[in-house]
């Protein structure tokens, strides 16, 4: 996993181009990081968290494009990932980063984060090593924290073309929410929620936002978030 990253940092933005992706959310592909974030800022408001108080630890960040957009957002940011030249795109006093020297342990103490988001990271990790990767994020997180791990939905037609037709996505192999909750339960999460976004595109959805929040809990978004938390007391 970190060699095949690091093979694509130089050109990985133009390897997500997609006319159907470009078409849904623009050049830069902003609105898919601005939905993420309101998603994730929404559950914490409404479990009473206010962001600006939390840290927050993005497993796997890549370039920081989530990272880059949340820091008005959050007290504290962190970031790790495998690929050493995707972490050098990321250059920002306000966030932190560590480079994983193996893909399945995160490289910041135990109970350290509030906040933990893993954002389509897990359909890259092989099936083997997905455990012990949650493991690693239960460790990290700490005690009454949230993680909210977002995923491509592979019940969404659309989703299965653009992953189908994006290079860095040729290893991808796509969880379902099923799939997903049974995963980080067995790492010793409680899953809280798990709502579903993205049916609107960026136009659409300045106009017609309440629409798409209408249909969270439909399980046929573009992506969906699942939201976890680490019981109080288990490390």
């Amino acid at each position: 996993m970190p060699a095949e990253f690091d093979k694509f940092s130089d050109s990985y933005d133009d390897l997500l181009k997609n006319p159907i992706r470009d078409r849904f959310a623009g050049a830069g592909g902003a609105f898919f990081y601005s939905r993420k974030l309101d998603v994730l800022s929404g559950f914490l408001k409404d479990r009473g968290l206010n962001p600006s108080g939390l840290s927050l630890l993005d497993v796997g960040c890549g370039q920081g494009d989530f990272l880059k957009i949340s820091v008005s957002s959050f007290h504290q940011l962190a970031g790790c990932d495998p690929s050493e030249k995707m972490l050098r795109e990321i250059d920002s006093p306000s966030i932190t980063v560590r480079l994983q020297q193996n893909p399945t342990e995160i490289p910041y103490d135990s109970n350290q984060f509030d906040v933990l988001t893993a954002i389509c990271v897990f359909h890259h990790v092989p099936l083997e090593a997905r455990h012990a990767l949650c493991l690693e994020m239960h460790r990290v997180l700490r005690p009454n924290g949230v993680m909210c791990l977002l995923e491509h939905n592979p019940f969404n037609p659309v989703t299965q073309i653009i992953v189908r037709r994006t290079p860095v996505d040729a290893d991808a192999k796509l969880l379902t929410p099923t799939l997903s909750k049974r995963l980080f339960r067995r790492a010793g999460f409680t899953v809280m929620r798990t709502q579903h976004f993205l049916y609107l595109p960026e136009m659409l959805y300045a106009r017609m936002g309440w629409l798409e929040n209408s249909l969270a809990m439909v399980p046929l978004g573009g992506q969906y978030a699942m939201f976890c938390q680490k019981a109080d007391g288990k490390s």
